[in-house]
């Protein structure tokens, strides 16, 4: 199913908001999304872009992507660990939805390109998966920023290690689609880390049927129900500044100088709808944090440990910390689970542990095992000092370097005091007793 299907599907539903007053794209639309999150909201009438509607906060919470699986959240992680494991190749259609329209020239300016926040640096691209080719490697699917400072031109964020990086490492330029308007089965492959070599096109299709295409000048296969693909190269040594820009951390990243997308062709289907994601806030969270819990599960389990959850949550920037639930057999497991989550997860900073009856999506209840089953001289594993993550505001400048803790929640197998179960209240039916 095609981003602008399900959007119909959710629009019958009653399960998207219409907005028909006018909004720009200038910081107002971007503040009405954060206002109504994890509502999706669909803007008809865009200030200057009579020809674009703008659709947000389509999956800003790990249900509305269980839903688009038809699966519950608890078979999510299930779910994507199966599909890493077991790739699909795509199939190739040639009338694709995404080339409806070839624009007539390249102004990124037709675009509804929204300004999130009066201190944004530019224009941002924040919802595109960005397909990429290497001649060894080949194909790679994954998210990079992209901020407009010019009519054909932008400041693209690349991080050092990740494979595009390495592709324009060993080349020097790369041709690029920056593809707006996809599905979760698209948006979440291009999330997760995977060897070199991986292409997320497969991981993809393994979630859901997914259809690819040759891109319109490129030599790249391209997801064929994206609504808008903007078509180009990127460049190393042709650099220009990009941010100021807010992170998953709702903090503001550093400007720097960052390779330049120069865009050469446009294309989108008829009547475009221009998928927006408003950085920091919840759908970016969820998108960029969910992906990294099934290889913290398969980490832990593969240690040894019967993991049974994993949440990497929103207050930890779904990127910082990750809970994680367990069934304790042994004494060491809370302890093997911490080292196994971190090597899962390598930006992680904390991560907690908890036994079979926490629910982790309860910060009450998270709490409440650190109160009653943790000791810091027992139970805090100090991992030292690590790289962590660029988006840690507190890690060491330059180097990402930063101290990396794990907190074991479970309890004792053996009691030797007061009990660690926690009481059973009586249960019933409220319904009976105030009709």
């Amino acid at each position: 199913m095609y981003f602008r299907e399900y959007l119909i599907k959710l629009e019958e539903s009653g399960l998207v908001t219409k907005i028909t007053k006018e909004v720009s794209i200038d910081v107002e639309a971007a503040a009405v999304l954060k206002a109504a999150e994890p509502t999706p909201l669909l803007f008809q009438n865009v200030k200057g872009y009579a020809d674009f509607r703008v659709a947000g906060n389509m999956f800003g919470t790990k249900q509305s992507i269980a839903d688009y699986f038809g699966i519950s959240t608890a078979q999510l992680i299930p779910k994507l660990t199966e599909a890493i494991d077991n790739r699909s190749l795509p199939e190739e259609i040639s009338d694709p939805p995404c080339q409806e329209v070839t624009m007539d020239g390249v102004d990124l300016d037709k675009l509804p390109i929204l300004k999130h926040n009066e201190r944004d640096g530019g224009r941002y691209i924040s919802s595109a998966v960005v397909v990429t080719k290497d001649p060894e490697f080949g194909q790679n699917l994954d998210f990079h920023r992209a901020m407009q400072f010019e009519k054909n031109r932008m400041s693209t964020r690349i991080i050092k290690g990740r494979d595009f990086y390495k592709f324009l490492e060993r080349s020097g330029e790369v041709e690029a689609a920056y593809c707006v308007g996809n599905t979760p089965n698209i948006l979440v492959a291009a999330a997760t880390s995977v060897k070199t070599g991986i292409n997320e096109l497969e991981i993809a299709n393994a979630l859901s049927k997914t259809e690819v295409t040759q891109a319109k000048t490129l030599d790249l296969l391209i997801p064929a129900g994206s609504e808008v693909v903007l078509e180009g190269r990127v460049f190393m040594k042709d650099r220009s500044e990009e941010g100021p820009f807010i992170d998953l951390t709702e903090t503001y990243d550093v400007v720097r100088e960052e390779p330049v997308f120069e865009v050469k062709t446009i294309t989108h289907r008829k009547n475009p709808i221009w998928q927006a994601l408003v950085p920091g806030a919840l759908e970016h969270k969820v998108l960029m944090g969910m992906p990294r819990e099934p290889t913290i599960y398969k980490s832990v389990n593969e240690a040894g440990v019967n993991c049974i959850d994993v949440n990497v949550n929103p207050g930890g920037s779904s990127w910082l910390h990750a809970i994680v639930k367990i069934d304790k057999q042994n004494e060491d497991d809370g302890k093997k689970a911490i080292h196994a989550a971190f090597a899962g997860h390598r930006s992680c900073k904390h991560v907690f542990v908890v036994d079979k009856d926490i629910d982790i999506y309860n910060p009450l209840e998270v709490e409440w095992s650190m109160a009653t089953r943790f000791q810091a001289e027992r139970d805090l594993v100090d991992i030292g000092k690590e790289p962590g993550s660029s988006l840690d505001p507190s890690a060491e400048p330059g180097t990402k370097i930063t101290n990396k803790i794990g907190f074991d929640f479970t309890a004792p197998l053996v009691t030797k005091g007061k009990s660690f179960a926690r009481a059973e209240f009586p249960k019933v039916d409220l319904k009976d007793y105030l009709e």
